[in-house]
């Protein structure tokens, strides 16, 4: 008799261990499902169709992290060449400065007006001189937030007797607003913005 119960209780076990494995299985095998659902309506939300030519085609939109070395560079790039290029012309230059500033915080607007009263900007007017920037390189760190950055470009001064090449290093950091408006489409804005080197390297006569 004793033999039976025990026999009984030694089913009960097995039975009680097999109940809780299948149990565990199946809250594995429900948060596995919950977990793939989630990740299908992550790639569904990342798939975008367009109507071309009466095709449909499908685009993959990528995650901002992807792209943000490149966004970074296209916006201090689009920085440079806004607050660098300029012709004599006084309506050009504000509409162009006025463009950088929007990508920048006032450590720009402080370069800007102290290039003004300098009367650098009037010098390139009455001296009939275009200004050319092209940027060459930029050396982000991505391991600091705000990221800090070096631009390196070369900058000519194109007069009617001559071409004035400058080296243009400058740097500063840049940070994240989270917000995209026209005047700033990728929503990063450059900070504590400084002018390391911008001196002559070359001077090339105009050939008649």
């Amino acid at each position: 008799m004793f033999q039976q119960f025990k026999n009984i209780d030694t089913a009960f076990k097995h039975i009680k261990t097999f109940s809780i494995f299948l149990i565990l299985a199946n809250v594995a095998t429900l948060c596995f499902g919950i977990y793939k659902s989630y990740q299908f309506a992550n790639q569904a939300q990342n798939r975008v169709h367009i109507l071309y030519n009466g095709k449909v085609l499908e685009a993959i939109a990528a995650d901002r992290k992807t792209n943000l070395p490149v966004e970074l560079r296209d916006h201090i790039k689009t920085f440079h060449e806004d607050f660098f290029t300029l012709v004599p012309d006084d309506k050009q230059i504000d509409s162009t400065i006025t463009r950088a500033l929007y990508l920048a915080d006032g450590s720009a607007k402080t370069a800007y007006d102290n290039l003004k009263e300098a009367g650098y900007f009037n010098n390139l007017i009455s001296a009939n001189i275009n200004q050319q920037v092209k940027v060459d390189s930029i050396s982000l760190d991505l391991n600091t937030y705000p990221y800090a950055f070096t631009c390196y470009a070369t900058e000519k001064l194109i007069r009617a007797t001559s071409t004035v090449t400058r080296k243009l290093v400058t740097q500063g950091k840049i940070s994240d607003l989270k917000t995209e408006t026209d005047n700033n489409p990728h929503g990063f804005l450059i900070q504590g913005w400084q002018i390391l080197q911008n001196n002559d390297e070359q001077t090339k006569a105009t050939q008649p």
